[in-house]
């Protein structure tokens, strides 16, 4: 499959930008990180993971016997289970410079490995990938956050955008817990178009709003629209965005 890709991130009302973002096309991985651990803290750990996850992709495809931070999982295709240790070896390279004023530093990660006709999905955290086919989108991760671990466990609750703690996530990569990215593969076919974005992108939106918005105009012209409206529409957080059309 060939791909066309582009990539943007803004401050936006922040101070500084903690989000980081990977556009590798010659490697077939995108990917989008949202620090957290305040004004310093957070952009080294976003920079931490985006920058240990291509080295990892890459390192693997020149020596696929390259030494790994930990087992396969047999259930688990290869680019799958690549994405997985990159996103531990990222949290243990956050882990180790996890000291003084970056104590309390952690990321998110949402990635993606394009190869032939399928894509690996991993993901820590709430930054999202979506995929949108024949006019439909489809959210491809699901946020490991308070607010989706209480609607999938049944809860009745307002529309995400009136919840208190929206935003409080219960998995990141440097943190303490449960830091394993959940991982899944989904078929790649010419027309498909893949967001992935930070929450300050999506947070203005919910997926109906998305849906046109994504629809039309090249990758660059989407990222900017997508960017340009998220930030006019109120977002109060760094905006990234990563859009990948697959074209015959």
């Amino acid at each position: 499959m060939n791909l066309l890709s582009h990539a943007l991130t803004s401050t936006g009302r922040r101070k500084n930008n903690e989000d980081s973002l990977c556009h590798a096309p010659a490697l077939g991985l995108f990917a989008v990180a949202d620090g957290l651990g305040g004004y310093e803290g957070g952009e080294i750990a976003s920079a931490l993971t985006v920058g240990t996850l291509e080295d990892f992709v890459a390192r693997n495809q020149r020596d696929p016997a390259g030494t790994w931070p930990c087992k396969e999982d047999k259930k688990k295709t290869l680019a799958e289970n690549v994405l997985r240790a990159a996103a531990t070896e990222a949290h243990l390279a956050i882990v180790d410079q996890r000291a003084g004023r970056l104590g309390q530093m952690g990321s998110t990660i949402a990635s993606m490995l394009v190869s032939g006709d399928q894509a690996a999905i991993a993901h820590v955290g709430d930054s999202r990938v979506y995929r949108l086919r024949a006019g439909a989108l489809e959210p491809l991760t699901r946020d490991h956050s308070v607010y989706a671990e209480l609607l999938a466990a049944g809860r009745d609750l307002p529309p995400r955008h009136e919840f208190p703690f929206k935003n409080q996530i219960t998995r990141a990569l440097g943190l303490a817990g449960n830091a394993t990215a959940d991982t899944c593969v989904v078929d790649v076919a010419p027309g498909d178009r893949f967001l992935l974005c930070t929450d300050g992108l999506y947070d203005p939106f919910d997926d109906e709003a998305l849906t046109p918005l994504l629809a039309t105009g090249t990758p660059a012209e989407c990222c900017q629209r997508l960017v340009g409206l998220a930030f006019d529409r109120g977002s109060a957080d760094n905006i990234t965005a990563v859009i990948v059309d697959v074209v015959a």
